[in-house]
């Protein structure tokens, strides 16, 4: 009898069923709603229940129906950016959401590089955090971080809270989207909102649905609980299922993504694997084509980890570029780190996803873009490279040459350039070992500090040729990513 009475107490404290509202945790106070929207708001409450709910920017009242399964859901019009304001939530109990501001509202996701918070792992600081810990407190810059859940199967819901930034709420956020999120609040002025989804180590099929995968014969196209249990963020499906799925809906401007290091033993379909993903994210969102902005991996020398071959895994993302729509990728050939995965220069690839989002999202004039390399013509014993997007031409950033160009003959050996120079946006090299060239290749290596520059930003490796384009060996290498 006593359990049947603590079970009845139970049952009353905490089932949705005749309790008050109950909201995700990402819709609470202190969140951002993107301005000038219909913004989807949803919860749980008893089924057949009616809810109400009114917005203090416009006085307005809002009515939906519970389900038999207990959730509502409904849209909210916002204004332009502004707050702070409450959202009023009416059942049997009032809900209110207080220090709302509305503004604009970013997706940040991927693996370690976008996990690693300010205050860096241990023994992996990041560069500039102390400076930056002392002058980071904005009231509207508001910063959200999914904790780490792999899932079997979608959820409802993310452990999570919204933080205002200061030094304590930034030194435990993602280095990266900090650093995207300030540079959108200085250039835009309006306030920012970041919620940042990303688990170190992930894979890319980790953050897709199953059937998006069918299309990749290679992925494990059934999943169970003892991969779930076993692989964790490396298992596909896992993280869409379990930090993804929840955020669904939530009305925002576009997504970051860094990530890509531990698809490298499986580089050859990258650049299909993520278009596909981003179209299915795309779809499930039913925001249109939004932006998607991202960092190329940075160079770091792979065999420390025994891997290689990453450089296959860079021309892939780059690849990406062209496959998917409204997508922009960040350069990051100058900010590695020879001996860490982890690059201290997070500063660099936040402010670089920024110019991205300025440029192509916001219409910001004035900003850098990054060159591309276009194609290679031969005159005599010497090959020429030309450039897309290299209307300030392109230049070497530690004097007028540079020692990160090869090049191959109809042997495909490829030898050391014994004279690089460059005339406007062309890069001119040379070989003495190769009187007639046939491909050109620069810093197409692991670790490499990238040298050729546009306009203030680097210009991704790249090569001429086609070859070895087969299929990537199977790698083991080590858990780098489970710093903590």
């Amino acid at each position: 009898m006593r359990r049947i009475v603590l079970f009845f107490i139970f049952y009353l404290l905490f089932s949705p069923i005749g309790a008050r509202v109950t909201l995700p945790a990402f819709f609470a106070d202190n969140m951002v709603l993107q301005q000038q929207s219909e913004c989807n708001l949803w919860g749980w409450t008893e089924p057949g229940k009616k809810v109400s709910v009114s917005t203090s920017w416009d006085k307005k009242s809002y009515m939906a129906t519970a389900r038999k399964d207990g959730r509502f859901a409904l849209t909210v019009k916002t204004p332009e950016a502004g707050g702070p304001y409450t959202i009023t939530f009416h059942d049997d109990a009032v809900v209110q959401l207080q220090n709302v501001m509305i503004g604009e509202v970013w997706i940040c996701s991927g693996q370690s590089n976008m996990e690693m918070q300010m205050k860096g792992f241990k023994q992996q600081p990041v560069e500039g955090t102390t400076e930056e810990l002392l002058r980071c407190r904005d009231a509207q810059l508001r910063l959200f971080t999914v904790k780490r859940h792999a899932s079997l199967t979608p959820v409802d819901s993310v452990t999570g809270h919204w933080d205002e930034a200061n030094s304590a709420s930034v030194r435990d956020f993602s280095a990266t989207a900090y650093y995207f999120g300030r540079a959108l609040r200085s250039t835009l002025g309006v306030p920012v909102g970041l919620i940042c989804t990303s688990w170190g180590g992930s894979a890319c099929e980790a953050w897709m649905q199953a059937d998006w995968l069918k299309a990749f014969p290679k992925v494990n196209q059934h999943v169970t609980q003892d991969d779930v249990d076993k692989l964790k963020q490396r298992c596909p499906t896992a993280l869409y299922n379990g930090q993804l799925k929840p955020l669904i809906g939530y009305t925002m401007k576009g997504a970051i993504w860094y990530q890509g290091e531990d698809n490298i033993p499986r580089y050859d379909y990258y650049a299909p694997l993520l278009a596909r993903m981003v179209r299915g994210w795309r779809d499930d969102w039913k925001q249109g084509e939004f932006p998607f902005y991202y960092c190329q991996i940075a160079p770091y020398d792979y065999s420390l980890i025994d891997w290689k071959d990453s450089q296959y895994l860079r021309e892939q993302q780059l690849k990406a570029e062209t496959m998917i729509p409204n997508a922009r990728m960040a350069v990051l050939m100058d900010a590695g780190l020879e001996y860490g995965i982890h690059p201290r220069k997070k500063r660099q690839a936040g402010e670089r996803l920024a110019i991205l989002a300025l440029s192509n999202t916001y219409d910001v004039k004035g900003l850098p873009d990054f060159a591309t390399y276009k194609e290679m013509t031969i005159q005599n014993d010497t090959c020429v490279i030309s450039f897309d997007r290299s209307k300030e031409w392109v230049y070497f950033e530690h004097g007028t040459t540079s020692k990160n160009f090869e090049v191959a003959g109809s042997d495909k050996e490829f030898h050391p350039a014994t004279k690089v120079w460059v005339s406007r946006n062309r890069v001119y090299v040379k070989c003495d070992e190769v009187k007639q060239p046939t491909a050109v290749r620069y810093a197409f290596k692991d670790w490499v500090e990238g040298d050729l520059m546009h306009d203030g930003l680097p210009v991704s490796s790249f090569r001429t040729d086609d070859w070895d384009m087969q299929p990537a060996s199977t790698q083991t290498g080590k858990d780098y990513n489970n710093p903590q």
